[in-house]
């Protein structure tokens, strides 16, 4: 099964780091992916931009609106993510529990909903007809 291991923190907190804890972190970072992608578990997964660079899309009554930033303030930022593939959610948060940043803030682990060819092909419709 797949899993999403979000990655959460204070971007205020993080940037309190000296330039060498910054370098280590993401050191530390790069080894644990290496590492879980050797050993099958990892299927991808990107470090994001600081939250200033964010836009959030909304569509309501078809329209499209744009803004700035994240959808909401919040303690801790999305700053990355793991798309982990694992036997269940104890191995999954077992693995996640590895992510060096979980010693900053917090990894959200949640399943992937995989959607079937039918369920797809309608989300896919669904999305040309709003664009």
């Amino acid at each position: 099964m797949k899993y999403a291991a979000l990655v959460y923190y204070s971007e205020h907190t993080m940037s309190q780091l000296t330039q060498a804890e910054w370098d280590a972190l993401n050191q530390e970072c790069m080894a644990c992916g290496e590492d879980l992608q050797q050993r099958g578990y990892m299927l991808g997964g990107q470090a994001l931009q600081p939250v200033q660079n964010a836009t959030t899309l909304r569509v309501r009554d078809k329209q499209l609106q744009l803004s700035d930033g994240p959808f909401a303030e919040t303690k801790e930022q999305l700053a990355g993510f793991y798309l982990l593939e694992a036997n269940d959610l104890n191995e999954a948060i077992n693995l996640a529990s590895k992510i060096p940043p979980a010693r900053y803030g917090s990894i959200e682990i949640r399943p992937v909903r995989e959607l079937s060819t039918q369920d797809n092909e309608h989300y896919q419709q669904s999305l040309r007809s709003v664009i």
